[in-house]
């Protein structure tokens, strides 16, 4: 059984995921943005108080409000940092993402460990998690399906009642519109997407009520 909890952090308002295995305490985190020390030690404690033991860092895209914790909790739990070497230049600009955003955060570039691409698998326990590329917000995007739990966790693709935002470098909302179209839309309809902000939302919802689509 693959359990799942949300924290919202830093002040973009953005939602990491931590994944793990009940049985194993084998854990994923994506998205870790934490930028605040109390950000870091609620994760810190909460990784502990659970004895997970984090095997990857899964990264969506390499937005500084995503990425901002990622080598920190590599280095401290171990894990490997997992993203789309698509958006590399991304993760080799974060101070400059930083400064762009007039952000007082110490962050240096970020090397991803493994390069992630359209079809590959990573295994939580009984469950296997789908690497899909969805670039359009970024031209690395991805998401990551769990077909046994129904959950897709969409990053910045695709958000309840909304789509990502195409006005940053590399964005092409022709081409968002496309992979939600190709990749995320085709899946049953009861899964839940959990996204890089906001709420909730399901397939079937934003196939009905989102007005960009």
């Amino acid at each position: 059984m693959i359990n799942a909890t949300m924290m919202t952090v830093n002040p973009f308002g953005e939602n990491m995921y931590i994944l793990w295995d009940e049985s194993t305490r084998q854990a994923v985190v994506v998205d870790p943005g934490m930028m605040r020390d109390a950000e870091r030690e609620m994760v810190t404690k909460f990784i502990e108080g659970q004895q997970l033991s984090v095997k990857h860092v899964l990264l969506t895209h390499l937005h500084l409000d995503h990425i901002t914790g990622a080598r920190w909790l590599a280095d401290k739990t171990g894990a490997d940092v997992c993203g789309s070497d698509l958006d590399a230049q991304l993760g080799q600009e974060l101070p400059q993402q930083a400064e762009m955003f007039q952000l007082n955060v110490e962050c240096k570039p970020l090397v991803l460990d493994r390069n992630l691409q359209d079809g590959d698998t990573i295994t939580l326990g009984d469950e296997t998690i789908q690497v899909l590329h969805v670039p359009g917000h970024s031209p690395g995007g991805l998401a990551f399906y769990l077909p046994q739990s129904a959950l897709l966790i969409s990053g910045d693709t695709i958000f309840n009642g909304s789509v990502g935002r195409t006005d940053l470098m590399g964005g092409d909302m022709a081409q968002l519109i496309n992979s939600i179209r190709e990749k995320i839309l085709p899946l049953p309809d009861e899964t839940v997407i959990a996204s890089g902000h906001g709420p909730t939302t399901t397939v079937a919802d934003e196939k009905r009520c989102n007005p960009f689509l």
